[in-house]
């Protein structure tokens, strides 16, 4: 055929497959597997603040490490996202078709972006189906943490949070570094 509608599809699906194999492969490598650790323990921090409970590791543990504003989720919209605008811009020649997707990819990110802003949002049962494929390749790039990693997750929030919105009763866990002498 020549479909340019049907060559962006397949373009696309190719693009998807390598994408999700990738995240597959890596996710068997010891070090990476170490960082989605620490990728469950952030989305499990980031759920203990959002119910406004006090930021220890007993209390982040007890969350689901599948969010719907994880930036696995997003990279996956801005690859559907992309496969739908590309459509519209046909199968040019190569240098063409490269420019014309770098052109877009900031409107495809901006899409993508409020898609996910909005489903983060939204209790409607169509927007958690919709972005159910995302929370499912976080069972990829999410591990459950050990408490220590919920640990340096609430620290790190902490960090970047004005003090007066830390809930009160949450834990300290910076280690303080202590002087040695030679």
């Amino acid at each position: 055929t020549d479909d340019p509608i049907v060559f962006n599809l397949i373009e696309g699906g190719i693009r998807l497959m390598v994408f999700l194999l990738y995240i597959w492969g890596i996710s068997f490598m010891g070090g990476i597997r170490r960082v989605f650790q620490y990728h469950g323990a952030e989305h499990k921090t980031i759920f203990c603040f959002e119910a406004g409970l006090p930021l220890t590791a007993e209390n982040a543990q007890k969350f689901e490490r599948f969010h719907p504003r994880c930036g696995t989720n997003f990279l996956l919209i801005v690859m559907v996202v992309a496969i739908v605008f590309h459509v519209f811009f046909g199968w040019p020649d190569l240098w063409l078709r490269i420019l014309s997707r770098l052109a877009i990819l900031p409107v495809v990110a901006g899409v993508s972006y409020e898609i996910i802003r909005f489903a983060g949002r939204s209790e409607n049962h169509l927007v958690h189906i919709l972005i159910t494929p995302g929370l499912w390749l976080q069972y990829l790039t999410t591990r459950p943490p050990a408490d220590e990693m919920v640990e340096v997750a609430i620290e790190s929030l902490k960090a970047v949070l004005p003090a007066e919105d830390i809930p009160a009763g949450s834990g300290n866990y910076r280690n303080e570094q202590k002087e040695t002498t030679c």
